[in-house]
């Protein structure tokens, strides 16, 4: 829930970047955090092992302006892809404005992807709130990768017209940057639009 300071006049909101392991999640942050202006940005913070690259989070705070006279602060996060890092995907998931769902695009990570989205709809149900209606913008990364599944294929997958969820989906290659500012807005306008 974005956190409204009336003294200071800020909105902070907490947008959290999900999904299978290395299907880049960790590149999206270090790419945006790599474009923007100083002034606009605070440090990214990155917690990386010898065999993972994200173990817990990455946070970016990001000042994209102001709304009705309130300086809007977006604080991005990531989570660990990796299935043992359940426990710390809740946590981080925990009290979260919107959901960046970052799907590799490679054949083989399908059933990763899945797996990924299902867990997150159980995480966002545990914390009381309807999945059907939370803000999520889906990322289709890697969409530079030979043999990369067409965007139909992935939409047949995450995001079936026979569910009615009508999720924003973005073609992206998070490393060199095409499509991750246009899923930063998107889900930034979502979230802003929910206050």
């Amino acid at each position: 829930m974005a956190l409204i300071n009336v003294a200071a006049r800020e909105i902070h909101c907490k947008i959290v970047y999900y999904g299978p392991g290395m299907s880049g999640k960790t590149s999206n942050l270090q790419y945006i955090h790599s474009q923007v202006p100083k002034d606009t940005k605070g440090e990214l913070l990155s917690i990386a092992t010898e065999t993972e690259r994200t173990l817990f989070f990455d946070f970016l705070p990001l000042d994209l302006g102001k709304v009705r006279g309130f300086q809007t602060r977006f604080h991005l996060y990531t989570v660990p892809g990796q299935v043992l890092y359940e426990r710390t995907r809740v946590a981080v998931l925990n009290g979260a404005d919107g959901v960046v769902f970052v799907a590799d695009s490679q054949r083989h990570k399908m059933r990763e992807n899945i797996a990924s989205l299902q867990e997150l709809a159980e995480n966002i149900k545990k914390q009381n709130k309807n999945f059907r209606e939370f803000p999520v913008v889906l990322q289709y990364n890697k969409r530079d990768v030979p043999g990369a599944l067409p965007v139909e294929k992935m939409d047949e997958f995450l995001n079936p017209a026979a569910l009615k969820l009508g999720w924003q989906r973005y073609e992206a290659q998070a490393t060199s940057g095409p499509g991750v500012f246009d899923t930063l807005k998107a889900i930034s306008k979502l979230v802003i639009s929910r206050l």
